[in-house]
């Protein structure tokens, strides 16, 4: 299980709740320009975009964090990070918060699960957090697509401005775009990464390999992170071109998907592999370490307020 020792007392669902939003969000604060390369490079090949650079290529994780350090500044591997922090409060909270609760639902209260429970907890949290967090997603995405050069319009002022013009201009569902494609990636992403996370721990502490401490944690969180990427970079990819095309570019998500393959061939699923994995990797280390820390912190003040009563 994610979290303490059987022998601990349990963290209730609202300490792993409040931890998962605030450690992701910490996750966030480390990574995002490694999210920015990420989705720049993902992009890369489309025309629209390819017309809007002026022909500037980005060329692998570091390659493409200069070049934009260069050509917009530095404050631009943090664009959308606003959104982005809104993302993870309103979305890890519920995918990582709620997991366990999840998981002993389908297991009828059962502290040991299988597989299919696992993967079930991971597939419903995943959902329900991409349908309430959507909008937060799609302008965290187009913020980061969005080049600052100079002469060039800004595609969104801020980031209350971003909902407000996508909802005028696209309607409210513009602000639910791609919700099919990313449903399905966190579906994957979640019950990969936590569903790894759990096996990978649960495997060391019961073959005594490590403690339940933090290079425990750290080892769990990057054996997660590597998995993850290698299963949902194709989604990813699909995920992040439809939600940044502008109204009439793509049909639907399956659409965006035959494009890309018909045009620049099944290696356009994996643009962006490794500053997918760089960021997920080091993104779960940063997260996992975090939420294990802070769940323990808040759980050693409950119960120093509860021994004081």
């Amino acid at each position: 299980m994610v979290g303490l020792r059987p022998s601990d007392i349990p963290p209730t669902p609202a300490v792993k709740f409040i931890g998962a939003g605030t450690a992701a969000c910490i996750a966030d604060l480390f990574t995002f320009p490694l999210d920015t390369a990420k989705v720049r490079l993902q992009i890369q090949g489309e025309s629209a975009v390819s017309g809007a650079v002026n022909g500037i290529r980005y060329k692998g994780v570091f390659g493409t964090i200069s070049t934009i350090v260069k050509t917009e500044g530095p404050k631009s591997l943090y664009n959308g990070l606003v959104a982005g922090l809104q993302r993870q409060m309103s979305f890890a909270s519920i995918r990582i918060g709620l997991y366990d609760t999840v998981k002993l639902f389908y297991t009828n209260g059962k502290e040991k699960a299988g597989i299919v429970s696992r993967i079930l907890a991971g597939c419903t949290t995943g959902a329900l957090a991409v349908t309430i967090a959507q909008p937060t997603d799609v302008v965290k995405v187009r913020f980061q697509a969005q080049v600052n050069l100079h002469g060039m319009k800004r595609r969104y002022n801020g980031t209350m401005d971003a909902y407000k013009t996508i909802a005028r201009q696209e309607g409210i569902k513009g602000l639910w775009k791609g919700t099919f494609p990313n449903v399905t990636r966190n579906a994957i992403v979640n019950c990969t990464e936590l569903v790894t996370y759990d096996l990978i721990k649960e495997a060391l502490l019961q073959y005594k390999l490590m403690t339940d401490t933090l290079p425990c944690h750290f080892v769990s969180a990057f054996g997660a992170g590597f998995c993850t990427t290698v299963i949902a970079s194709p989604v990813d990819v699909v995920k992040t071109r439809y939600m940044n095309s502008p109204p009439g570019q793509y049909k639907s998500a399956i659409n965006c998907a035959w494009t890309m393959i018909t045009k620049e061939g099944p290696t356009a699923f994996y643009k962006g592999f490794v500053p997918s994995f760089l960021r997920l990797g080091s993104w779960n280390v940063v997260m996992f370490v975090s939420y294990e820390q802070i769940k323990r912190a808040m759980m050693m003040s409950r119960q120093r307020v509860e021994y004081a009563i």
